[in-house]
């Protein structure tokens, strides 16, 4: 199950990539020969804004996020594993309080109308809370397997993880 979700997320993320390029390649062609698209440019933007929580939420997944551990690096495996823990339930609070307010803010902004795109400017808000959950849920899972699976940290890859050339949890790679 793991792998078909680490395919079908990694399809995602690429789709949306390609089409965003197509988009803002086609609106640059089209506005030289003076026939700008201004719809394309806002619905590449609107892409945008998910493409980026589908690759954090990736980049999450496998511990692939920038950090600065100088000083945790200093702490030996269990007590890594219990600062992340706190910070864990720290981040999975503030995502679902985020998710919350965003969906707050979808519902107000459902009949707003998004640039020249004739789309409502709730599928931009949107991406908000449907992130922060996705990115909730990867917290939670790099969480579990944490506690479950020795040699395992949440946010970062330990030595025995590099050594093994993982990319994520287990059964995620």
């Amino acid at each position: 199950m793991g792998q078909l979700y680490d395919r079908v997320e990694f399809a995602v993320g690429v789709s949306l990539l390609a089409i965003i390029t197509f988009l803002v390649f086609i609106a640059a062609v089209m506005r030289f020969f003076g026939y700008p698209l201004i719809w394309s440019v806002d619905l590449a933007k609107l892409l945008f804004i998910w493409l980026c929580f589908v690759g954090a939420t990736r980049a999450l997944r496998q511990k692939a996020h920038l950090g600065v551990d100088l000083l945790i690096r200093m702490l030996n495996l269990r007590a890594r594993l219990w600062v992340e823990t706190v910070l864990s339930v720290i981040f999975i609070v503030f995502l679902l309080t985020l998710a919350v307010e965003g969906y707050k803010l979808t519902m107000l902004n459902i009949e707003r109308i998004f640039g020249d795109s004739g789309l409502s400017y709730a599928w931009v808000t949107i991406a908000v809370p449907v992130g922060s959950i996705l990115l909730s849920l990867s917290i939670v899972a790099n969480l579990v397997n944490a506690w479950r699976v020795p040699d395992r940290l949440i946010f970062t890859r330990t030595e025995a993880e590099m050594d093994r050339g993982e990319t994520g949890p287990a059964g995620m790679n």
